[in-house]
Order: structure tokens, then sequence, then C-alpha cells
């Protein structure tokens, strides 16, 4: 039992690091993922790699070529454009649940994550991309809180899926001053929105976003 549970947490822990890896450009669309490669990296086992790599296989990050092994999954302009529009059907059934259930705590806890990103985006826009990863988390808490009153988790699970898909081409943009600036003035607007529980503004900035990141990608 103690040896699958150490076996489990390799398995975990090798997941969210090829995960992170693949969602920040380490390892780029298309490349391939040898594990031979993957174990010198990471210094994790053969099999918990695998185990890992077919996972995220169900997340779309990652595509299997059966005795070939594995990839990071290509991106295409019809793959982004589909990202897009499933992006926008699920923030929209999340945000509508999510403000009809929001209390003063929720309020507060939007609030603190929108502060947090705020002083991250002046951050990035001192240093050229230097913290993008620090922007990235406080960018990922702000859209997670303005969500987190949503009740059902089968909408939430299927929203990081897709969030994550996202993310791979949003990070290009980021070290975009003029992109970046943009972004920030839509988060401003969006906690404006939510704070006033206003359902039909909130859906359609989420569309403004998510449209204006497509625009810039292709």
């Amino acid at each position: 039992m103690a040896n699958e549970t150490v076996v489990s947490t390799l398995v975990d822990i090798a997941l969210r690091r090829i995960r992170e890896d693949i969602l920040r450009g380490v390892h780029v669309a298309g490349s391939k993922l040898r594990v031979e490669d993957l174990r010198n990296k990471y210094d994790i086992g053969a099999s918990p790699l695998r185990e890992a790599l077919s996972r995220l296989v169900s997340y779309g990050l990652v595509t299997s070529e059966g005795q070939k092994g594995f990839r990071v999954a290509s991106i295409s302009e019809k793959d982004i454009r589909d990202i897009t529009s499933t992006r926008k059907l699920l923030e929209h059934a999340a945000l509508k649940e999510s403000l009809k259930n929001g209390d003063l705590i929720w309020e507060k806890d939007l609030i603190k994550a929108y502060e947090n990103l705020d002083r991250q985006h002046y951050e990035l826009s001192k240093n050229y991309g230097e913290t993008v990863d620090t922007w990235e988390e406080a960018n990922d808490q702000f859209h997670d809180a303005l969500v987190s009153r949503c009740k059902s988790e089968w909408i939430l699970n299927f929203r990081k899926i897709i969030y994550d898909q996202a993310t791979r081409y949003r990070r290009s943009l980021i070290l975009n001053h003029q992109e970046e600036r943009r972004a920030h003035d839509d988060h401003s607007q969006m906690l404006e929105a939510a704070l006033s529980y206003d359902i039909e503004r909130s859906c359609k900035l989420v569309d403004k976003h998510a449209d204006a990141q497509l625009a810039n990608t292709l």
C-alpha cells in the first residue's frame, strides 16, 4: 500500500511538472516527449512518467502515438477557434452560477485576487516579462475566483481543461505590452461587473476577453 502511495505521488508530481512546462512553452507544441529525456529532466522513473503522460492525453495537452510514444499536442487555427468557443460556453455557465451564489466572503476573495493581479501587472510592465510566471499564477487565481461559487464540479473540471488549452497560446501575448494593458483593462471591467452581480455584462466581457486573445493569436 505504501509503495502504491509513493508511485501515485510521483505520478502527480510528474503530471504537474510536465503540465506546467507545456503551458510555459518549455515543451513546444508538436515536440516529442521522450521518456528517457523526461527522466533526466525531472528525476522521476519511467513508469510514473508514462502514467502522467497518459493522463495528460485525456486533458488534451499530449497526444499518444501508440508504440512511437508521446508528443505535445499541436495547435492549429481550427483548434484555437474551437478552444475559444468552448471556453466561452463553459465560462458563461460557471459565471452565471457563481454570481447567483456570490456573497460578501466571495466579494472579498475576488477583490483580493484582483489586487494581487494588479500588483503583478505593475511588476510585469516594469521588468519586460521577467515575472511572467508570477503574473500567470495571479491571472489564474483571479479567473478562478470569479467562478469559485459555481457548485458544479463537472463544469469546473471541464473549464479547467479548456482554460489550460487557452493558456498555451495566451502566454506569448503577455510579453506584448499593448496586449498586457488591454487584458488588464478587461480584468478591471470584469471585477466591476461581477461585484455588481451583472450576469449579462459579465458574460459579454468574457466573450470580449477571449475574442481579443484569439484575434491577437491568429
